[in-house]
């Protein structure tokens, strides 16, 4: 009867929440779910075959890739795919997937989950998950969330005590090694880490992790501390233009041929594919239905203000900015800059110091979003010519006044980000 009650509940709050136009109801009922029955998440997953994602940057798209690669053989797949990632959100996706019985509400199938990583251990626990995918550790947030070599020691903890859960992790991470290497079963993922400043020091001894050319890493205290052997990794076709595929140990070369955009996006692929073949999906084939995502929760997407055509782009850390600023990088479009400091955000934006704005040299800037003053010294700072105001659909259609053919680029942390993708145009 609890967990009968705790369902209805899960459902009739997201409701009403969606009803009222007080947010997507993909949290609110979970709550209230949990309230009713603490048990709620482990009833609900009974009887599915769950996968968990998590990671600093890219685990809502790598959520996405992998549900759609699942669905498309046919398997019955329910994911948390607005980015609601901690329990109350889980218990609200799986929520509106069942039925309204308690054996039709514990419903057979597969579930893709999004979790934070400070959450991993207590979902990991709930769900029983049979495969975990990490994709990297870096700061963010730090004013709510743990040191990152902390959060690596709480991985390691709850993966010793799951022996029967398969990790795919990224090999080039040297923390996300740390964190998987306690797993029974690891398929190790070489893909890819361009931010390397918060993995110079070695979890494993305190000496220092260098990354000499090729892609290596290791540490020269001589603990052994080391970079995997890998069971695929990321390359380039060596013949015409270069061509991104997925290189397996086994010896298959696999197109990564994505609609969304990135090097970011290719190595996200890469994991998801990886995992799916875990999950009795061939890769090849979860390549292929991967190829059919055009933007994942508003990411990537282009919205219309007026004549004005914005592409949002969310970047939420130094790694993630470090990223997109090299993803723009060949753009002539002008580029809206946006930061808040909001709860969701991070109360404190002196992480703007750690961003190489300084790529942005000789582009057309405007800075916007709550913190745009800090943003406008920053960008001082790094020798960025731009202009600051604060409305961001006004940045926006000034930004494209300075442009020849209507386009403009946005990147804005959380909430900025979001701002922006539910203002009417």
């Amino acid at each position: 009867m609890r967990y009968r009650l705790a369902l209805l509940t899960t459902r009739g709050v997201n409701a009403v929440s969606r009803r009222l136009g007080r947010g997507q109801g993909t949290v609110a009922g979970g709550r209230a779910g949990l309230a009713v029955d603490p048990q709620l998440l482990q009833h609900l997953t009974a009887r599915r075959q769950v996968a968990l994602v998590t990671g600093t940057n890219g685990k809502t798209t790598t959520t996405r890739l992998l549900a759609v690669a699942l669905g498309a053989s046919g398997a019955s797949v329910v994911s948390n795919e607005t980015g609601s990632n901690m329990p109350p959100g889980h218990v609200a996706a799986l929520a509106a997937a069942g039925g309204t019985g308690r054996r039709r509400g514990r419903s057979a199938g597969l579930a893709v989950l999004e979790v934070d990583e400070i959450y991993l251990p207590r979902v990991m626990a709930a769900t029983n998950a049979t495969t975990v995918v990490l994709l990297n550790l870096s700061r963010d947030q730090l004013d709510r969330t743990n040191e990152v070599r902390m959060v690596a020691a709480r991985w390691r903890a709850a993966l010793a005590a799951a022996p029967h859960t398969a990790v795919v992790a990224n090999a080039d991470d040297p923390l996300v090694v740390w964190g998987a290497g306690a797993a029974m079963r690891v398929y190790w993922v070489g893909a890819g880490m361009r931010w390397q400043l918060d993995a110079v020091g070695c979890p494993s001894c305190d000496g220092r992790i260098t990354f000499p050319a090729g892609g290596t890493w290791a540490c020269t205290a001589g603990c052994g501390f080391a970079r995997p052997v890998v069971t695929a990794r990321l390359a380039t076709s060596g013949d015409g233009p270069a061509l991104p595929l997925g290189v397996w140990a086994d010896g298959r070369s696999l197109p990564i041929d994505l609609t969304l955009p990135g090097r970011f996006n290719q190595a996200n692929a890469l994991m998801a594919a990886v995992a799916a073949e875990r999950l009795g999906v061939e890769a090849g084939a979860a390549l292929r239905a991967m190829s059919t995502v055009e933007h994942v929760a508003g990411r990537f997407t282009t919205k219309s203000f007026g004549e004005v055509r914005a592409r949002l782009m969310l970047a939420k850390n130094p790694a993630g900015w470090s990223e997109l600023l090299e993803l723009v990088a060949t753009s002539s479009a002008p580029l809206v800059v946006s930061i808040n400091a909001r709860i969701a955000d991070g109360a404190d934006p002196s992480w703007l110091w750690d961003v190489p704005f300084e790529r942005l040299s000789g582009r057309v800037v405007m800075a916007t979003g709550d913190r745009c003053r800090d943003l406008s010294v920053r960008l001082q700072y790094a020798g960025v010519a731009h202009t600051m105001e604060q409305d961001p659909p006004g940045a926006v259609t000034a930004a494209a006044a300075q442009g020849h053919d209507g386009r403009v680029d946005v990147i804005g942390n959380y909430t900025a980000f979001n701002d922006l993708l539910q203002a009417r145009p």
